[in-house]
C-alpha cells in the first residue's frame, strides 16, 4: 500500500496524517495485509461427525435440571460478604 493510498484512507476515515506518518504507515499496512493472507491460506479443518457420518453441528446437552433448584443457595451466600435475604449485597453503582 503506497503512502497515496494511506493518505486517501484517513481523508475518509477523518483522521489527520502528516506525509512522514502516512509513508511510515504504509509499511505497516504491508506488514498486516501480509499477514492477514497467511491467516487466510491456513487449511481449514472439516466439522466433527457422529458415528453415523453425520455432522455435528451443536454439540451441548439438553437443558435440564443440573440439581434441585436452592441445593447450593445457602452454601454460595455464607461466602458473600454481605446478604439481604436470599441475594448478595453488592454496592450502589448509580
Amino acid at each position: 500500500m503506497d503512502k497515496e493510498k494511506v493518505l486517501n484512507l484517513a481523508k475518509l476515515a477523518r483522521v489527520e496524517l502528516g506525509d512522514e506518518e502516512a509513508e511510515s504507515l504504509s509499511h505497516d499496512f504491508d506488514a498486516i495485509l501480509n499477514y492477514v493472507g497467511e491467516v487466510g491460506s491456513v487449511k481449514v479443518l472439516p466439522l466433527v461427525s457422529d458415528s453415523q457420518g453425520e455432522t455435528l453441528r451443536n454439540i451441548m446437552r439438553e437443558d435440564g435440571e443440573p440439581h434441585e433448584l436452592g441445593l447450593y443457595t445457602e452454601k454460595l451466600l455464607a461466602q458473600a460478604p454481605e446478604r439481604e435475604g436470599d441475594y448478595i449485597k453488592v454496592k450502589k453503582i448509580l
